[in-house]
């Protein structure tokens, strides 16, 4: 079917890859979510709204860029769409119904209304983070759907080849279409645990970005970090009365305005008491604290006690508006840990409690309060807790004790600049060490 809109004058090639790549960063997830929803099919989705790029890179440079460079996607990926029906079915009813509910839209309101295209966003977002899928299958395919990453990319973060991604990716849009898995938000009273679901993939994200805790050796993954923030503020958008969502967005925006600074120009990890506060975003601080107080607002509003993700984005406020380490209100910190510890349990809170109490209370404090996770399966090979233990140790004055924790973190850390950092660490407990002995 031929494009939409009359011819324009030729335009340059720079012009047009400069908007066409604009296009499809403001316009693919409504794209592709409207045409899962009317075809049902998700490789046909993500086929014709590739198709729609590969032609506007062939036409636009003669006939001129759109005045509705969107619009212009939309329809024709969905004549793409409609043409892939037409010749892979032989059943006449099917494909009258398929063509119809693609075209049944007037040519003047292709580009629809706001509230059909957040449905469809959202659909397909809880459609990716049903809960019946595992949450290596909601990853994996939030980020080659929602986010558009390539199956490569998708595989890089899994650190699998391609080849064993789309395997994947295939299985699991297979368990969608045999486990009936309806696309859609889910009813008002599945909400809130449904939501949960999708906030815990969204953070999973950021934080494989933000610290990579897998076999790679990057510490940090600006991209992904960008991609999830960016994924979080669209669902922040679309759902503006959930608190925790806007909660998570500001918790995202805190941490992440430290991520220039958490390296050092040779790639080693500086920690947040080293690091230039004046380097950090404050614009992303700033939209953090907005984030927050109308989290706060709502919860207040609806009367619910808060959830973990406000609390944990209270304690990264306290960080990201310090002026200093000194200056930052571990006490503070310490009381949302634990009260974070009532709301979600989990071995890392209570690690990172333990850790706000050492600078609040002293590091014996912390010791003892350490002391009580130890025994947690969940932590014996967690880096973080053996050299969390050992920089207490080092601190209460005790580098012979820390010695062997600091050499346990560096057995288990799993990226370069965390080792390098631990070497350190290890070599200046013990020159310690030797100076006393002399």
């Amino acid at each position: 079917m031929p494009a939409p809109g009359p011819e324009q004058p030729p335009t340059a090639t720079t012009e047009v890859s400069t908007t066409l790549a604009e296009v499809v960063a403001s316009e693919r997830l409504r794209i592709v979510a409207t045409l899962i929803r009317t075809t049902g099919d998700w490789d046909l989705a993500e086929d014709s709204f590739h198709d729609a790029v590969t032609r506007a890179l062939m036409t636009w440079p003669e006939r001129g860029i759109p005045d509705n460079p969107g619009a212009w996607l939309t329809t024709v990926a969905k004549n793409a769409a409609i043409d892939a029906i037409r010749k892979a079915t032989t059943e006449r009813k099917a494909t009258e119904r398929h063509a119809h509910e693609l075209t049944d839209t007037p040519e003047e309101e292709t580009t629809m209304p706001d509230d059909t295209i957040d449905d469809d966003r959202l659909r397909l977002i809880f459609t990716c983070c049903h809960p019946a899928l595992a949450m290596e299958s909601r990853v994996a395919l939030t980020l080659r759907t929602v986010l558009g990453l390539s199956v490569a990319e998708t595989a890089h973060v899994f650190l699998v080849s391609e080849q064993t991604m789309q395997k994947r990716l295939v299985r699991t849009r297979a368990k969608i279409r045999s486990a009936t898995i309806p696309y859609g938000v889910p009813p008002p009273h599945l909400l809130p645990e449904r939501t949960a679901g999708v906030l815990a993939v969204l953070y999973l994200l950021f934080t494989e970005g933000y610290s990579s805790g897998g076999e790679s050796p990057d510490l940090i993954r600006p991209a992904l970090a960008d991609e999830a923030i960016r994924l979080t503020r669209l669902v922040a958008q679309l759902m503006p009365q959930q608190p925790e969502v806007l909660a998570l967005l500001a918790l995202e925006l805190f941490q992440h305005s430290r991520a220039a600074t958490r390296l050092d120009a040779a790639g080693d990890l500086v920690l947040l008491e080293d690091q230039d506060r004046t380097r950090w975003n404050a614009a992303a601080i700033t939209e953090g604290s907005r984030m927050l107080a109308e989290a706060e607002h709502t919860f207040q509003h609806l009367g619910t006690p808060p959830g973990p993700y406000l609390l944990q984005a209270q304690i990264a406020a306290e960080h990201a508006t310090a002026p200093t380490t000194v200056a930052t209100n571990f006490a503070r910190i310490a009381t949302l840990y634990a009260h974070l510890s009532q709301v979600a349990p989990s071995p890392i809170v209570g690690l990172n409690r333990a850790i706000a109490v050492s600078f609040s209370d002293g590091p014996d404090a912390g010791l003892a309060l350490l002391d009580t996770l130890n025994l947690d399966p969940q932590l014996g090979e967690y880096h973080l807790l053996h050299a969390t233990r050992a920089d207490l140790l080092r601190r209460a004055g005790h580098p012979t004790d820390a010695l062997p924790h600091y050499r346990r973190a560096l057995e288990l850390a799993p990226s370069d600049p965390e080792r390098r950092f631990l070497q350190r660490r290890i070599e200046e407990a013990a020159a310690h060490i030797g100076k006393k002995l002399d």
